[in-house]
């Protein structure tokens, strides 16, 4: 028996359709590769989750660590063992976007096993991609404090059994689905680690299947790794300290709801502050009678990020040696700082990226979707 759902309450289903209409108007964005800055937003969208579903697992990381493993590069200041996971959880999020184009897949174990290999490869005394031998537990990393303890190692093969069995029935609500199967396998707890990643992965993976968003845009990661102590004390409340599958699931239902709300929300924010911001730096750099291949340097610079010669590089697709002229004529406009020496050097954002990138930001309070308020943003 894995948890269950009830018939939702009316307010449910309302805060879902809110969701549905946000998802909807981010579809749009979010398929239209002809924009230039959608590469770079879904490139930080996927770094920013990576930070935090790994972030709930005391690997902290980062935002610059996160894309340099995005744009296939190391990680300049993660340790050894915090690299080697964020590659690895990389690694399974890249099969996770393969596996949504797939149109003939069906869920199964040993995928399920594969993804979580994948993430835990690195360590092998972590018996990866094979369920855990004995008893397991889980931990809030803030307190230290046990919160809750799994089921017996002899029920989880079953269990698993059923989940996949519910993987491909059917259902009418995707992200009930995917919230349910985020809960059920953290309940569960089937591996000797690497149960939340896998959990928050597979979450993002049931949205993906069923065609929500881009699995970059579906994540709700992020919105965790920002309220762990929120997420523990769900788990907590609906757990109640051990595999109890006949306890109410609606808390935890809430709280993934709040979370897609509050994503989705933030990602439109900042697609608006992404337009603002690129058409400024194109006009800067118009003026500047600037190549329009630097604007992929000028904007990562502008959002906090190391410019680096082989990402411009890349980026630009150009020579090195043409980068390198391309960089230091950003340098010697102001518009970049470089900091470091040869091979470890990069640059930042100079005064006017600043200033450019704080005109374009946009305030937004965003309300509990579960509140009985207006459904517009309060921008200012």
């Amino acid at each position: 028996m894995l948890f269950t759902l009830k018939p939702l309450p009316p307010r449910y289903t309302e805060v879902i359709a809110k969701i549905g209409r946000l998802r909807d108007e981010l579809r749009v964005y979010t398929s239209d590769n002809m924009n230039r800055w959608w590469a770079p937003l879904a490139r930080l969208a996927a770094a920013r989750a990576m930070v935090g579903t790994n972030s709930m697992e005391g690997i902290n990381v980062t935002l610059d660590d996160a894309v340099a493993v995005v744009d296939g590069e190391a990680p300049a200041t993660a340790q050894d063992e915090d690299r080697a996971a964020l590659q690895a959880y990389w690694n399974a999020m890249t099969y996770i976007v393969q596996l949504s184009k797939d149109k003939t897949y069906v869920h199964n174990e040993n995928t399920i096993k594969g993804l979580q290999y994948m993430m835990l490869a690195y360590d092998l005394g972590k018996n990866p991609g094979r369920y855990r031998p004995g008893a397991i537990h889980i931990t809030d990393t803030a307190t230290n404090k046990i919160v809750y303890e799994g089921p017996d190692a002899d029920q989880v093969p079953a269990l698993m059994t059923e989940l996949v069995d519910f993987l491909n029935a059917t259902n009418d609500q995707p992200l009930v689905k995917a919230a349910m199967a985020h809960l059920n396998l953290t309940m569960i707890h089937p591996f000797s680690d690497g149960n939340g990643r896998m959990a928050r992965a597979l979450q993002t993976m049931v949205l993906s299947r069923e065609g929500i968003l881009d699995p970059r845009f579906s994540s709700i990661e992020e919105y965790i790794g920002t309220h762990s102590a929120d997420y523990y004390a769900v788990l907590a409340e609906v757990g109640q300290g051990a595999w109890h599958p006949e306890n109410d699931p609606l808390p935890w239902l809430k709280f993934c709801l709040t979370a897609h709300y509050t994503q989705a929300r933030s990602f439109l924010r900042r697609i608006a502050e992404m337009r603002r911001m690129w058409t400024a730096l194109e006009a800067e750099s118009k003026r500047r009678k600037l190549n329009d291949r630097v604007l992929a340097a000028l904007s990562d610079a502008a959002m906090g990020l190391r410019v680096k010669n082989p990402t411009y590089k890349n980026q630009a697709d150009v020579s090195n040696q043409v980068a390198k002229v391309d960089l230091k004529r950003l340098s010697d406009e102001g518009l970049l700082v470089p900091k470091g020496e040869k091979k470890g050097r990069y640059y930042l954002a100079g005064e006017i990226l600043l200033a450019i990138r704080k005109q374009a930001r946009i305030t937004e309070e965003i309300s509990d979707p579960f509140e009985y308020v207006e459904d517009v943003p309060k921008t200012k």
